[in-house]
């Protein structure tokens, strides 16, 4: 190979920047990473965003961390003193401090943490750390789920039995319908964008509910532009008009949801048998025959009712003869009607700012143009009332009974592969001390997640026990978290932290010790199946490296491996032999490694979807769903019983207009924030060809806002919140209400290429807008903090 002899590869690949994991042909020239652009063969390779087709310039960034370091000096010093160490030192240090801590204190002290792996290339590695957080016996693991995940994957856990809509992805090949609701696909997951641009040119109909017209918003049928944070209200109104004009369907509601079953009105308890009766069984449900005017047995273990399901009620009110006396029962359904029944349309016009016909109109176009395919993100999961928007919109999505159906929101099946996660090496005792198990026992927590505050709390203020370390891969909580100068103060005070990344960002630099990583272009990966589609769902590949890693660098995985068996856990990683444990991952499916080293592009493992699960039987039984009663639940009582509403009532944002008029005359817009389409959160500001396209941090406000504050287009700006403040250029936007700001999370890394600054994390010249909310006013479920509803003012910069 020389200059005279060039050679050139098209390497088929896929770009693991974020969650779209869209599939790409790379092309490297002389051994040097040079392009990647789309792969239309691929099932999610329609097209590429501009993160993707300037991925090299990440790979040969001047900035790259590319060696082991150390910290020489205090935390809090200007200069850190970082030092050049080798990699046997620096594993040989974290593994003695992770085991010192561990040993003296318990491996619940030691924290691990890692970016969102919808949001970065994490999810190359995030099973193998939780399989490693495990493995050294730690419960806490925050991945921020409170901010992104925890309405789509773990909220509805409650009334379906999995998550909606995320583990139930939206069948857009088949939808009549689409509904888009704080998800805007243009910049979260390109390939459902692709995938809905055509599905409307086959007819189907694209509803959007975002308080921005932004991306496929344009191209919908209806935008719905609600307030930030009134979604709930908007959600209950939806429902209110479609049982109100019979839109609904009715025979699943009957057959598989909570909605025949009666609920006593004197503790708003399910009415079971054995309330009627001594001898009945306590874990049996009733209804109400209305055709013999009698309560029914429902049995769970049996999914059966002892009637007709059609002579079941929905509705009404009936006094029945109890052990007790006689007790006023009623259908959960009929709860559900008489809460949405609240919302009619000119209510939730008053709330949310959609005008009631609009709100009728979608109703009717959700009924008539099923089925419906669902998606969210995190536009309604950073929300103080986050838990109850996403039952209040899986109630919506019940009505239209096309959960699990063609065209709707499908478990596609999964190519059969090996649980690596270790899932049975952390101990009973162990998962009881995670950390906001005992505050928010329906939270994270109870799925093995923890939230930043309250790794914050147990460090700061040793609340339920002191942590004392800290793993992190990939985060930056001072820039991508609310609350930044807490989490300023407790990574000072950690008595160790080891941080792996790709650049020296804020975070990293409040570690001990800092480890350089790959980028996912420069390692070897295995994704098993890309979610989106059962063709998708049906690709295995191996990603292929590339180009050989700069200076020093490792994958995470290889870190994860190499940190393993420094601690003595080599017996369960394969003895740092990841080709070994990617053969045990696989083997299930029968594919071998060997097999994709072969063919890049991928391997496709035969797969059938197979819908309405639910329904299936064995031995007569339903499968039905994964919650107390198998069936959709409405109304939940495990919500009851932990003092939380039992139906997704609306709640208003916890600091709003409304709720705290106290702070209306100093602060009276809703600020809120959106993804920027050229940026993965706090990551790539330091890339020249993004940069130029967006050289500095900006907020959108109506031009009316502007003109009373005398901002003008491109004014550098101050946003001011109860909590802090940080500047902006101001971008007039006149499809904004006119109450309603936009901010944008993220900067502060500079780009000396093209002469573009960095910004500080904190100080009087931040523009660092997670520094304007705090940890203070939070979801009581779920802890997600109010980062896309709260209150502000805005001054131009003099």
């Amino acid at each position: 190979m020389s200059a005279d002899n060039p050679t050139t590869e098209q390497v088929p690949s896929f770009c693991a920047l974020c969650i779209s994991r869209c599939g790409a042909i790379a092309t490297v020239e002389n051994g040097r990473f040079v392009a990647l652009k789309p792969d239309p063969s691929h099932p999610t390779g329609q097209a590429l965003c501009i993160k993707g087709r300037v991925a090299p310039e990440l790979v040969y960034h001047p900035d790259r961390l590319l060696y082991p370091m150390k910290r020489t000096r205090p935390k809090g010093d200007a200069d850190s003193g970082w030092q050049r160490i080798s990699w046997d030192e620096a594993l040989d240090t974290v593994a003695k401090k992770l085991t010192e801590l561990s040993d003296q204190y318990g491996p619940e002290t030691v924290a691990f943490n890692n970016a969102s792996p919808s949001t970065s290339a994490l999810s190359d590695s995030v099973d193998w750390i939780r399989r490693l957080r495990r493995a050294f016996g730690s419960p806490n693991h925050s991945i921020s789920m409170e901010l992104c995940g925890w309405g789509r994957y773990l909220a509805n856990q409650y009334s379906f039995g999995v998550g909606l809509p995320a583990d139930c992805m939206p069948d857009l090949e088949n939808a009549g319908c689409i509904l888009f609701w704080g998800y805007n696909p243009t910049v979260s997951r390109i390939a459902h964008a692709t995938a809905t641009v055509a599905a409307q040119k086959r007819g189907a109909r694209l509803i959007v509910v975002d308080p921005r017209l932004a991306g496929l918003a344009r191209k919908a049928d209806q935008w719905l532009r609600v307030r930030p944070g009134s979604d709930g209200a908007l959600a209950l109104g939806l429902a209110h008009v479609m049982i109100d004009r019979g839109w609904y369907d009715e025979g699943f509601v009957r057959n598989w949801t909570n909605g025949p079953l009666l609920i006593r009105a004197d503790n708003g308890r399910f009415l079971r048998e054995q309330d009627l009766a001594r001898s009945g069984a306590a874990e049996n449900y009733l209804a109400w025959d209305q055709t013999d005017g009698r309560p029914v047995a429902y049995d769970p273990s049996l999914g059966s009712y002892a009637a007709d399901n059609s002579k079941l009620a929905l509705f009404g009110s009936f006094d029945i003869e109890t052990l007790q006396g006689s007790v006023t029962c009623r259908p959960a359904f009929q709860l559900t009607t008489e809460l949405c029944g609240r919302y009619d349309p000119k209510e939730v016009e008053r709330i949310t700012g959609v005008e009631a016909d609009q709100v009728i109109r979608t109703a009717q176009m959700l009924w008539d143009a099923r089925p419906v395919a669902y998606m969210a993100w995190s536009g309604l999961e950073q929300q103080s009332n986050a838990t109850q928007i996403a039952r209040a919109i899986g109630l919506v999505y019940a009505l239209t009974g096309n959960f699990d159906a063609k065209g709707g929101n499908v478990q596609f099946p999964a190519a059969p592969s090996a649980n690596i996660q270790g899932d049975d090496m952390l101990s009973a005792e162990q998962r009881a001390k995670t950390l906001g198990l005992a505050d928010r026992p329906l939270g994270p927590s109870r799925f093995d997640h923890v939230t930043s505050a309250e790794i914050y709390r147990a460090i700061l203020d040793h609340q339920p026990y002191a942590v004392r370390g800290l793993v992190s891969f990939g985060s930056n909580l001072l820039v991508a978290h609310a609350d930044c100068e807490r989490g300023r103060e407790a990574l000072a005070a950690l008595d160790f932290h080891v941080h792996a990344d790709l650049f020296m960002n804020p975070s990293a630099e409040m570690a001990d010790i800092v480890l350089p990583t790959t980028s996912p272009f420069e390692s070897e990966a295995l994704k098993i199946g890309f979610e989106i589609s059962e063709a998708a769902c049906s690709l295995i590949q191996l990603r292929k490296k590339l180009v050989e890693p700069r200076g020093e660098a490792r994958s995470d995985i290889q870190i994860i491996f190499d940190l393993a068996c420094r601690l003595g856990f080599g017996q369960v990683f394969w003895d740092g032999d990841i080709d070994s444990a990617y053969r045990h991952q696989l083997a299930p499916s029968g594919v071998t490694l060997e097999t994709l080293r072969e063919n890049p592009a991928g391997v496709r493992v035969p797969l059938q979807t197979r819908y309405q699960k639910y329904a299936e039987r064995t031995d007569n039984v339903p499968r039905g769903f994964d919650t107390p009663s198998r069936k959709v639940e409405f109304y939940s009582e495990t919500f009851l019983k932990q003092g939380y509403p039992p139906l997704p009532d609306y709640e208003e944002p916890l600091v709003g207009p409304h709720s705290r008029p106290d702070l209306a005359s100093r602060y009276p817009l809703i600020l809120t924030c959106a993804k920027d389409s050229l940026y993965c959160e706090s990551q790539h500001r330091g890339l020249p060809s993004l940069r130029r396209r967006a050289l500095d941090p900006q907020v959108d406000l109506h031009p009316a806002a502007a003109a009373a504050r005398e901002i003008g287009p491109g004014d550098w700006v101050i946003i001011e919140t109860p909590k802090g403040r940080v500047r902006a250029r101001a971008r007039i936007n006149e499809a904004l209400d006119p109450q309603v700001v936009c901010g944008q999370h993220g900067w502060w890394q500079a780009c000396p290429e093209i002469g573009a600054p960095g910004f500080e994390p904190f100080g009087p010249d931040s523009a660092n807008f997670n520094l304007l909310i705090g940890h203070d006013d939070v979801d009581p479920v779920s802890g997600s903090v109010p980062l896309r509803a709260y209150v502000c003012e805005i001054k131009r910069l003099l």
